[in-house]
């Protein structure tokens, strides 16, 4: 035991623990108590003249105490902030009291500062007074959860050290007060001019506006270049028009139907509160900005990841190199997420994103997180809707720094944003702050919230709005009069009200003809051949790599093979004409994005893009050292996590048209955890917001005796979704086909996602494996028709499919005659002329088979049916061969899959009088 004396009944245990702790090692307790036992050392062990109190073991409990005090004001002194602008009471907390450490009051006044790390010349209890302004007046303050004491210190330093800026000047209070003036002057005149609309204002979280204004100024004069801002829809219409610069007109055309149209029946537009808009932002000192709020759909927080990864693109765009290892210019630009106080701890995708913040692959240098905080979810209460205090509460599982503000004190709220830019500037990481308003009125404007929170509408109705709020104190302040407040109001309504007079007169704005149109592009144009002496030479580099580097020898025998796949007797399979499109993409200055689960490797070891010294632990990628080539390749192993990522690829995809943006699932089964992405994202953004991506979707896909989540990425929810030229979804049978679309992929000119079933089985199959003419040479077939070698008038049923099953097929069908096996590489857009012209080639046809291994209610079926029959004409059955409809995708036992895939084969292969077979299907 140590020599301190600690002989108290209160927390002894506790605190000899932590003496002991500190006479090992003084930087394994927390600073404080670090401060506490050296000043007891000291005073205890003071040569000469030492004061009976100094060593006496009551006095030193009363310092424990109040080191004890000093800590819990520190970390529990946001529970003392008046939060609520409704005036609900804080939680205030036991810690908080003196009594709770062993002392009284009057303790603290025989205490010096010294002996607790303040000053000399203040008594303890000054220094717990001037803590508690600190911490437990307008902004609660939670940081001590953060593992790093570094990032401790900086922001006790910064926030009792008087680093923090905390007020503004009597310019910008002003300022402020116009700001909030416009904002609730525009809502305000919207609800009156247009009653009954939904809007979903901002009102009650009005400080958001100067709030963003405080960010985006802030990140210009550090240095930004841009800012990329997410959120929901509530206050959106604000935001657009007072940070994003829409015009007010604009939004009063909206209201008006009077937006301008298209010449296209494909752009269907989106509601006002989802659209995007972007804008450059002048400062006064010279500085300027691009700032972007991206549309998103009613689905909540789904933006979020969006955000990240058209920040990544950004920030590696302004990167200083493209080399493959070069970090992004991540001070360039600030990413800002708008959350929902229900929706923040309510949607799992907040947590995904948050997991992305810190990975090599995804990080951004810290968002800066805002919590509009509405203490309402629709009409659930907090009590009902999280089982947390704090509606933040979540980010500090990713030790996210939070702060939390009244929304009715603007200038707690924009200290709030200051601190948040300090912190990310310093550290490079999120910041969280959680701005506690309430929302004025039901969940839209047509709602009646007090069905359901009569109480707190009552309370809403009494209350003043934060324009009204914050008038009153300059005008307490001697700043403005009262006069002044109601001029700048009437100037504003003023102002609005002659906009809406001259929108109401105007005509409604004319056709603009700049929608996208629906006819298919011209993708067989795209030249995707690669000449074979180019070929050779980007195969040899990658199957070179630095001559101390050892991979492992098994591996790189299994690569040695690919030297030897160029030559004449073929064998290029899969991962081998994955690398050769890659490569020839870099060497022609497009850059690579892979992604995924396991991708690095692949799923199924046939990529091995990331080779590792197995002595070492090295590793190194061969597609980053082409020489000559100038784009850049990235390949990353994702968290587990499907929506976060896929959607972090999609916006990454937006802004980077000259990257061939791809992810990968591990199996194609799992890429419906990915669902609301797919639908309102990658399969509407053009016809809703007028954006394009080019994003490709690699899904694992085949019936293979997996199983119901090892089998099917579920083609037919993707052939549901397409319309309007909306995306290309493609089922490639052969290496090469897939070489060419890839390479079609990253060179056409219209951007559209690719999602492709990839094979499984097939990715080392000897039968399927390409030679390299069919790289050099040709390009992507949608359609592939295998001649029958008995001869065209012979042919009596053609049957189509795809990918996999050709091949299951293929085995077979040369011991049948009559039959012809026609392969459909690319489902949409749908190749009828192709389709129409090998039906025709066979003058003694009978009867067209669709064959597939998916149920008969999933798969293609569904989509090609009405297709083939267009293609077919009236007079040819068409039948289907198949699984029968079934609620689950796959067998799981091994016997029941080898029965069904054989009797498909069978099927399939039975030619017989197609006149009262069972199972047709006719027009």
């Amino acid at each position: 035991m140590s020599s301190l004396p600690i002989t108290s009944a209160f927390n002894d245990g506790y605190i000899a623990g932590l003496y002991e702790s500190f006479l090992r090692d003084p930087a394994s307790v927390d600073s404080s108590w670090r401060q506490f036992f050296s000043v007891a050392q000291s005073i205890a062990g003071a040569p000469g003249g030492v004061s009976a109190s100094a060593t006496d073991p009551g006095y030193l409990r009363k310092v424990a105490g109040a080191a004890g005090l000093v800590q819990a004001i520190r970390q529990y002194g946001h529970l003392d902030v008046q939060l609520d602008p409704l005036g609900s009471p804080p939680l205030s907390a036991a810690e908080l009291k003196p009594e709770f450490h062993g002392i009284v009051s009057a303790d603290l006044e025989t205490i010096p500062g010294a002996a607790l790390g303040f000053d000399e010349d203040e008594t303890a209890a000054a220094a717990v007074a001037r803590l508690r302004r600190i911490y437990s007046s307008t902004i609660g303050f939670e940081f001590e959860h953060i593992e790093e004491e570094a990032e401790r210190d900086w922001f006790r330093r910064a926030i009792e050290g008087g680093e923090m800026r905390r007020t503004l000047s009597p310019d910008e209070k002003k300022v402020v007060l116009r700001r909030l003036t416009e904002v609730d002057g525009l809502e305000r005149f919207l609800g009156f001019a247009y009653q009954g609309y939904k809007r979903f204002s901002i009102e009650g979280t009005d400080a958001l506006v100067p709030m963003l204004d405080a960010a985006i100024n802030g990140a210009a004069r550090a240095g930004a270049q841009e800012v990329v801002i997410g959120m929901a829809h509530r206050g959106r219409i604000n935001v657009l028009t007072h940070v994003l610069d829409k015009p007010v007109a604009a939004i009063f055309e909206d209201f008006e139907g009077k937006h301008a149209s298209t010449s296209t029946p494909n752009d269907t537009g989106d509601v006002k509160y989802h659209l995007g808009a972007r804008t450059v932002r002048e400062l006064s000192t010279g500085e300027s900005v691009h700032v972007v709020l991206l549309p998103n759909p009613s689905h909540l927080e789904m933006v979020n990841p969006v955000v990240e990864g058209v920040a990544r693109a950004l920030q590696q765009a302004r990167s200083e190199s493209t080399a493959a290892d070069a970090s992004p210019n991540e001070a360039s630009v600030l990413p800002v997420l708008v959350h929902g106080d229900a929706a923040f701890p309510g949607e799992g995708v907040v947590a995904e994103t948050f997991n992305l913040s810190y990975l090599r692959g995804y990080r951004t240098g810290g968002t800066l997180h805002i919590i509009s905080n509405n203490q309402v979810g629709f009409t659930t209460d907090p009590r009902d809707g999280r089982s947390t205090y704090y509606a933040s509460d979540l980010a500090k599982g990713f030790e996210v720094p939070i702060v939390h503000v009244n929304g009715d004190d603007a200038e707690a709220c924009i200290a709030a944003v200051w601190l948040g830019l300090a912190y990310r500037a310093r550290f490079g990481k999120d910041f969280l702050i959680d701005l506690v308003g309430y929302r004025r009125h039901g969940h839209n404007e047509t709602d009646e919230p007090a069905f359901t929170q009569p109480l707190l509408y009552a309370a809403i109705r009494s209350h003043q709005t934060p324009r009204e709020v914050w008038a009153g104190r300059l005008v307490r302040e001697g700043l403005l009069s009262d006069d002044d407040v109601k001029a700048l109001d009437a100037e504003v309504q003023a102002a609005f009200d002659r906009i809406l007079t001259q929108v109401k007169a105007a005509p409604a704005p004319a056709e603009n003809g700049n929608g996208h149109h629906g006819a298919a592009p011209d993708l067989a144009s795209v030249d995707t051949s690669v000449r074979p002496d180019v070929l050779r030479s980007l195969n040899d580099r990658l199957l070179a790599w630095p001559s101390d580097f050892k991979p492992l020898p098994k591996l790189a025998k299994l690569l040695e093979r690919r030297r030897a796949a160029l030559g004449d007797a073929g064998g290029i399979d899969w991962g081998h004409a994955e690398a050769l499109a890659l490569g020839s993409l870099l060497m022609q200055g497009v850059s690579v994005r892979l992604t995924g689960q396991d991708s690095e490797r692949g799923t199924f070891s046939h990529r091995q893009a990331v080779l590792h010294d197995y002595e070492r632990g090295t590793s190194y990628a061969p597609l980053q050292h082409i020489p000559g080539a100038t784009g850049r390749f990235e390949v990353y192993n994702s968290p587990l996590s499907e929506m976060a990522v896929l959607a972090f690829e999609y916006g990454f995809s937006v802004v980077a048209p000259r990257t061939l943006v791809i992810w990968e699932a591990q199996y194609g089964d799992f890429a419906n955890v990915a669902q609301p992405i797919i639908d309102q994202f990658i399969a509407s953004d053009r016809a809703k917001w007028g954006q394009d991506s080019g994003v490709v979707l690699l899904l694992p896909h085949g019936y293979e005796g997996g199983g119901p989540e090892h089998s099917s990425a579920r083609l037919e929810r993707f052939l549901q979704l397409a319309a309007e030229n909306n995306m290309r979804i493609a089922y490639p049978s052969t290496p090469a086909q897939y070489f060419h679309i890839l390479r079609r992929q990253a060179l056409a000119s219209d951007r559209r996602p690719l999602v492709l079933m990839q094979p499984k089985s097939l990715l080392r199959l000897p039968q399927a494996a390409s030679h390299l003419s069919d790289l050099s040479s040709g390009r992507f077939r949608t359609v592939i028709d295998d001649a029958a070698a008995q001869g065209l008038e012979r042919v009596r049923r053609v049957v189509l499919c795809t990918g996999k099953l050709y091949y299951d097929l293929a085995g077979q069908a040369a011991k049948n005659g009559g039959i012809a096996l026609v392969r459909v590489d690319e489902l949409y857009p749908w190749p009828h002329e192709e389709i129409a012209r090998v039906i025709d080639r066979y003058p003694a046809l009978e009867e067209v088979v669709w064959a597939q291994e998916e149920p008969k209610n999933m798969g293609a079926w569904s989509f090609v049916a009405p297709r083939l029959r267009a293609a077919v004409g009236n007079t040819l059955p068409i039948r289907y061969i198949g699984r029968p409809e079934r609620a689950s995708p796959a067998e799981g036992y091994a016997t029941s899959h080898t029965e069904q895939q054989t009797k498909i084969v069978t099927d399939a292969l039975a030619v017989s009088d197609p006149v009262g077979t069972a199972g047709a299907a006719r027009g």
